[in-house]
């Protein structure tokens, strides 16, 4: 899914990359809907440790930031893009478990954006042009578009100068006196 998308994939894949048989995946996961569902929960849950490891090892927020981008881009250096990312692409032809899920993969982050840019503020690292809540929506949506644009040039360094820019944007510049 992360490659080709919820609709390129199919249980003929996962068989082969895993070496079981396709009714053995079907017994735990009758539909390939329950199965996504299943997935993006993991997926999300998965995304939701990395931030709290984030979290746990520093209270500096443009650090926080750049650990964050990190994760996109280590998907990408795996020749991988966001699972909500790409399915959100195909989110009109999604099973109905799904779309909630990958709602939620998406209010997670943004919540936690939005933390962690609040924090920066307050602390005079991180400058906010209004809302914090939108300033995160305004990331995520940039990181998720540097990851489209990268892949499709095959060059993970307009991912990368993209993200430096984003987080240059967000700092806030020492004054000299």
């Amino acid at each position: 899914m992360q490659t080709r998308g919820y609709n390129a994939f199919s249980y003929a894949d996962i068989s082969a990359e895993v070496g079981i048989r396709k009714a053995s995946i079907h017994y735990y996961f009758p539909s390939k809907g329950d199965l996504g569902r299943h997935l993006v929960a993991r997926y999300r849950q998965t995304f939701r440790k990395k931030r709290d490891q984030i979290d746990h090892k520093t209270d500096d927020s443009r650090l926080k930031l750049t650990q964050y981008i990190q994760l996109y881009l280590d998907g990408l250096q795996n020749e991988r893009l966001c699972l909500c990312g790409m399915l959100a692409a195909d989110f009109n032809t999604l099973p109905q478990a799904v779309p909630e899920e990958v709602k939620s993969f998406f209010a997670d982050n943004e919540a936690w954006l939005a933390k962690v840019l609040t924090e920066g503020s307050k602390a005079g690292v991180i400058r906010c042009n209004g809302l914090a809540e939108v300033e995160a929506q305004l990331l995520l949506a940039a990181l998720q578009g540097a990851m489209l644009v990268a892949r499709s040039r095959g060059d993970i360094s307009q991912f990368q100068a993209i993200a430096q820019k984003l987080l240059a944007m967000l700092e806030v510049k020492s004054q000299t006196v």
